[in-house]
């Protein structure tokens, strides 16, 4: 979004690519046990200031951006991220992190021809609530294709490849304004939805909200303002926190996001709370003044963001998942250029228990022609 006070009232990423480009800013399944998705909060995860060299295949995925990847609880990973024609969502499944990159990929679901849902099919996250399968995204009417909404879908099977996705509808949050990348996590006994979304009045694009959560499609209470563009590595391009994540770890519950804009620009942010405090209240919340995540010259590596966590097959290594793209010059809209692929590394960890990002590791195999 332009820095001038005179704000569109519904803003775009393209308008506000297009005004950081003209600015000089761009650079060209079946559950049988309660084993958790991911390593437990409380598990003994060692700490460590090393980045031991990774075992995994980088590129993973192929032109696949804002990966999602979570283990479930028979073993193997499901994976899904947004596709550069931004038209359906697909699924991956493995029993092995590398072997994500040759599963066979399935549509489970396909944008409207007409009305809502039916443009810009971003983001989507797949979660395990109560015996069904739910995918979060966003979306917009095919006729408004910034009217960005987030929406839910449904799938009673206990099989995501199979059995019908029902479309449960929007969540409804405070505004009508321009929202996305929902991810949800829980914390002792409570459902919390996090988001991004533009406030009405306020100077930037999206920040990041949460809110209980009364089913896996309806809030409940009030939503909190959790972190709002405020550095200037959030506000390149365009003033942006959006992607967020949790992880819970050593008596924390740690928060990441992504900034700035689409380009080589693009980085990772932490949020951190107590996990004794009232999550709900956002001084519970701090945030580090410096991205933790960041584009790399020699590894050659750009723009890494919009992540998510998930743990390796030994049970309790966490694992970082992102996407990257290869080259830092890009020609025209980055929205419009394919090549964010979907990569993994081993997530560090410092002594004082918080993470060690390191830095975006270089690849280990190269883009086929």
């Amino acid at each position: 979004m332009s820095r001038d006070p005179h704000l569109a009232q519904t803003p775009t990423r393209r308008l506000l690519l297009k005004g950081a480009a003209a600015a000089g800013a761009l650079a060209a399944t079946t559950a049988t046990s309660t084993t958790p998705a991911l390593a437990s909060p409380s598990s003994s995860t060692s700490l460590s200031t090393s980045h031991e060299a990774t075992p995994f295949v980088n590129p993973l995925v192929l032109q696949r951006a804002d990966p999602h990847i979570t283990r479930h609880t028979d073993g193997r990973y499901y994976f899904t991220a947004t596709v550069p024609e931004y038209d359906r969502i697909v699924l991956r499944r493995s029993r092995t992190l590398n072997g994500l990159a040759t599963a066979a990929e399935s549509v489970i679901w396909r944008a409207h021809a007409t009305g809502p849902m039916g443009a810009h099919i971003w983001a989507p996250e797949l979660h395990r609530i109560g015996g069904k399968w739910y995918i979060y995204f966003a979306s917009a009417p095919a006729e408004d294709v910034w009217a960005i909404r987030i929406w839910v879908l449904e799938n009673a099977n206990p099989d995501p490849l199979q059995g019908t996705w029902m479309e449960r509808g929007q969540v409804r949050t405070a505004w009508e304004t321009f929202s996305l990348d929902a991810t949800i996590f829980k914390h002792r006994g409570t459902r919390y939805l996090v988001w991004a979304q533009h406030e009405p009045g306020m100077d930037n694009n999206t920040a990041l909200w949460m809110s209980r959560m009364a089913n896996p499609w309806t809030l409940t209470g009030p939503q909190v303002r959790l972190s709002t563009p405020e550095f200037d590595w959030e506000c390149v391009g365009y003033k942006v926190n959006e992607g967020p994540y949790v992880l819970q770890r050593h008596g924390r519950v740690f928060l990441t996001y992504s900034a700035g804009a689409t380009d080589h620009h693009y980085c990772m942010g932490l949020l951190t709370a107590d996990a004794d405090s009232d999550l709900m209240n956002a001084a519970s919340w701090s945030k580090s003044p410096a991205p933790v995540f960041t584009s790399n010259d020699t590894t050659k590596q750009y723009g890494p963001g919009h992540n998510c966590f998930t743990v390796a097959e030994d049970g309790h290594s966490d694992v970082l998942v992102y996407h990257a793209r290869q080259y830092k010059e890009i020609t025209g809209d980055p929205l419009h250029d394919p090549n964010r692929h979907t990569r993994v590394q081993k997530l560090g960890w410092k002594p004082d228990g918080t993470p060690d990002f390191g830095v975006p590791v270089a690849d280990t195999v190269k883009e086929s022609a």
